[in-house]
């Protein structure tokens, strides 16, 4: 009873590995560099998910944003670049619906053409280009918790009396302000003098290093804004709103005040559109997915090259070991005996191929993290668990033909073979 026993079939599996270290070895070499690549590239894909959503949470709580159209993730159509553009009537008219704690009409103007139209910003001999440059009411600190670093918000007073009061981004007042405090000092800017009365901290940084092209801004009075740049009038709206259980009740009474505003028909569509930094979240995933799909296809690869020399070599095996097949069967072992030893051996093969893959995967890891920074790639447990899982199956999916194959060998046959 004892040689027919299953203990005794994956004993058996187990020693014949360990005989052959070698060519055990070389069959899984395969199987490692699929399980490796699929630990790796997931680990790169969990750092950046990682970057955008604290991005992303670093954007603002319990925000929405307004605009004519969605600009995340497709391009506009001609119908929606032909819409009525937002007012600054429609952000004021939104600060009365319920829920609502702060509401930020805005305008932007931003130009990277070299030369003649390029923004620019001056102090002195210091000078900064492609500068965005932004009309902001007092409620962009609330929208975007803003922080300010030195200096002051610009004050309604200001805003309503267009005053010549400008406040800088991180960056930009670094640049042009390198040894002194920018509070109170003049800037020029389309060829008027600005006192800065204020700086914002640095912005977040979706990748973690570099600048922030917020950094290089420099933001006022909407007013003043209207003065420097009269053709702009395309205003974007940023909500802030009380709770997340709210959302949708926001959304609702938003999209209820525009369609009337603006006159939209019972049957129409909105000629606008409403959404928030999980738009950011949906345009990052939808690329990841492809980046996803890659990564598939390029381990399956690997995998399936292991795969085939798994069952090549396990083909090898049944063929070596045709007369111990056969004495086994002569002292009692059944068909189930050796087609579990035979499975097992390959299923062995193929996780310790695995486990491999995963030590060289987090090897990998380990060093993309600390070579590239800005990447933070780290280590998924919910991929290692897969990957492990994976090479399992490809060990049981491409040794069962051998197994059953050594399973059915007529015994009489086999004790014959030499």
């Amino acid at each position: 009873m004892h040689i027919s026993s299953s203990g005794e079939s994956i004993r058996l599996a187990l020693d014949t590995l360990r005989r052959n270290k070698l060519r055990s070895g070389l069959t899984i070499l395969g199987i490692s560099i699929g399980i490796s690549t699929v630990i790796l590239i997931s680990s790169a894909i969990n750092g950046l998910n990682s970057n955008i959503n604290n991005f992303v949470s670093a954007l603002g709580t319990n925000d929405l944003w307004v605009f004519r159209f969605e600009p995340f993730g497709k391009r506009p159509t001609t119908e929606e670049l032909n819409r009525k553009q937002l007012t600054y009537e429609d952000g004021v008219a939104m600060r009365s619906l319920p829920h609502i704690v702060a509401v930020d009409p805005a305008l932007t103007y931003q130009n990277f053409q070299l030369g003649v139209g390029n923004v620019s910003l001056k102090h002195g001999k210091h000078k900064i280009q492609n500068t965005i440059i932004y009309g902001e009411t007092s409620a962009v600190k609330i929208t975007q918790d803003f922080d300010i670093l030195e200096g002051r918000m610009f004050s309604e007073s200001e805003e309503e009396r267009r005053a010549n009061v400008v406040i800088l981004g991180h960056d930009a007042a670094e640049d042009l302000f390198p040894d002194e405090s920018p509070i109170g000092q003049d800037v020029e800017c389309g060829g008027d003098v600005f006192q800065v009365i204020g700086v914002f901290d640095v912005q977040p940084q979706p990748f973690g290093s570099g600048r922030n092209t917020q950094d290089n801004a420099a933001y006022f009075p909407l007013g003043t804004f209207r003065k420097l740049h009269p053709e702009i009038k395309d205003f974007w709206i940023t909500v802030k709103y009380d709770d997340q259980a709210n959302k949708a009740l926001v959304v609702d009474e938003i999209r209820e005040l525009l369609r009337r505003r603006r006159s939209v028909r019972i049957e129409q569509e909105d000629n606008f559109a409403i959404f928030g930094p999980d738009s950011l979240t949906r345009l990052w995933n939808s690329l990841t997915g492809g980046l996803f799909l890659f990564m598939v296809a390029v381990s399956s690869v690997g995998l399936m090259v292991g795969g085939v020399g798994v069952m090549n070599i396990m083909l090898v095996s049944v063929t070596e070991r045709t007369r111990e097949i056969g004495i086994r069967k002569a002292v009692g072992a059944t068909k189930r005996n050796i087609l579990l030893q035979f499975t097992t051996e390959a299923i062995t093969l193929c996780a310790a191929g695995g486990m491999l893959g995963i030590l060289a995967g987090a090897l990998f890891t380990l060093i993309l993290h600390f070579a590239v920074t800005f990447l933070h790639a780290a280590l998924s447990p919910t991929w290692v668990v897969v990957a492990l899982g994976v090479s399992c199956f490809i060990g049981l999916l491409f040794g069962i033909y051998p197994a059953w194959k050594a399973a059915n060998l007529d015994p009489i046959e086999a004790l014959r073979y030499e």
